[in-house]
Formats: C-alpha cells, structure tokens, sequence
C-alpha cells in the first residue's frame, strides 16, 4: 500500500505539481499591468476587418489577468452573420450583467494579453451553425447576476464549453488551460456529448476525467488538465496548455 502511495504522489508531482509551478514562475517573471485600470483592452487586430469578411464564428480565448494568468485563459465567442458589417462578440464576465454583448472589441486584449484563435468556422458551415450558436447562448442556464463563480465554476469558460457542448458541429473543446470549462452542477456528473463522441465524467469540476474523438484522454484536478490529443497529436500540460507533440523534437 505504501508503495502504492508513493508512487501516486510521484505520478501527482510530475504530471500536475511541477508544470504549474513552472509556468507560474514564468508567468512571474512578466511585466504585467498593475490593475484593471492600467491594462490593454483595444482591438489586437487579429480578425479580419468584418466588412471584408463573410460569415465566420471564431472561439478567442487570452490569458487572464492577475496570478490566474498563470493557470488560465479567458474564451469569449465571436459571430459574423452574412450581410453583416460588424462582428458580435459574446463574454460572460463576473461584473453587471453576466453575458456581455460586445463589451469589448471582437478581438480585443485581454488584461493587455493578445488573444489567439482556438478555432474559426467560415463561409456557408459558418452560416449554417450560426442560429444554433445563438440559441446556445440564449439558453445558457446560468446568465443572471449572482451566477458567476470564478472557481471551479460557472464561468467565463464555463459558458463558452456549454455553447461548444450544445452545438457539437463546431467539432471542438476548450484549451485544457481553460478552467471552468468542465464544471457541471451537483456533486457528480456523467455526460455524453450530443453527438455520442465525448464522454466527461466530473465531481463538481474538481476531479475527474474525459475521454472521446474532440477530449482524447484527460485527467481533471482542481481546475488543471493533463491528458493527450490523439486527433491533433499533443500533449495536455497542466496551466501551459496544449503543446504539439510534433514540436517536442
């Protein structure tokens, strides 16, 4: 039994323990804004000008703000219908009114952190999923003032899983450093994707695991994610993110 332990607590060290403490030394040594106040929330100039653009659905996600930049990523769903001149983004926040409706530029700064592209879906797939999107996010159950939770959710990633769980042709899941993308109410919760392709099993967001064709395998703790994409070969490493296995040579 003790050898059992000792080997556990070994597995825990290496596969969670050191990547966090890693990467938040990193993150330390970052010259970051002292305050809300004082950080970059204007356009990064990342997306296309809308004008130029047909339809699109982009997934953004920055790193967050403060000592949880170091753990986490803040994602937000942007909307470009066909015929439109603008892009609509949708956030959800812990101040005012939870989901923000172009609260920020579609692609802008996030705590001064350059947001990247988890995925984009143009053209007439755009088009299609576009109302399905919507209702999503209509249909989010936890939307009203008091409902955000900052850990282990429901949060701003919170929402954007659910909006990628209810409309599976998106065909993706969260970066593993998104925490609160795997909460789920009540103490256990065990759920098949609508498309039958994932299988998530979680207590409370604080231990659990996924397994399927969009989650490969991973194993959740306390917010943080270890596991491996077999479709998109890479490795899950708690609070860094995926890291493609092809640039590990």
């Amino acid at each position: 039994m003790f050898q059992i332990l000792k080997g556990t607590f070994a597995v825990f060290v290496v596969v969670f323990l050191l990547p966090v403490a890693a990467t938040s030394a990193w993150w330390a040594m970052l010259d970051r804004p002292a305050s809300w106040h004082a950080a970059n929330w204007q356009s990064s100039g990342v997306l296309p000008p809308a004008q130029a653009a047909g339809a699109a659905i982009h997934v953004l996600a920055a790193r967050t703000g403060g000592l949880k930049g170091a753990l986490a990523v803040h994602s937000w769903i942007v909307i470009k219908r066909p015929g439109e001149a603008n892009y609509e983004r949708y956030d959800k926040v812990g101040w005012g009114m939870p989901i923000r409706r172009n609260g920020y530029p579609a692609d802008a700064h996030w705590y001064s952190n350059r947001p990247f592209f988890v995925h984009s879906i143009t053209g007439e797939e755009a088009e299609r999923l576009i109302p399905q999107v919507e209702a999503a996010i209509a249909d989010y159950p936890w939307r009203n003032n008091g409902d955000y939770r900052i850990w282990p959710g429901p949060n701003s990633n919170s929402f954007v899983a659910h909006v990628l769980r209810e409309v599976p042709g998106i065909g993706i899941r969260l970066p593993p450093n998104a925490t609160g993308r795997d909460y789920a109410p009540g103490f256990a919760s065990v759920r098949l994707a609508p498309d039958r392709r994932d299988l998530h099993v979680t207590l409370g967001g604080l231990a659990g695991f996924a397994l399927g064709a969009r989650s490969g395998l991973e194993v959740h703790l306390l917010g943080v994610v270890a596991g491996v994409d077999f479709v998109n070969p890479a490795l899950k490493v708690p609070a860094l993110g995926s890291v493609g296995i092809a640039h590990l040579w």
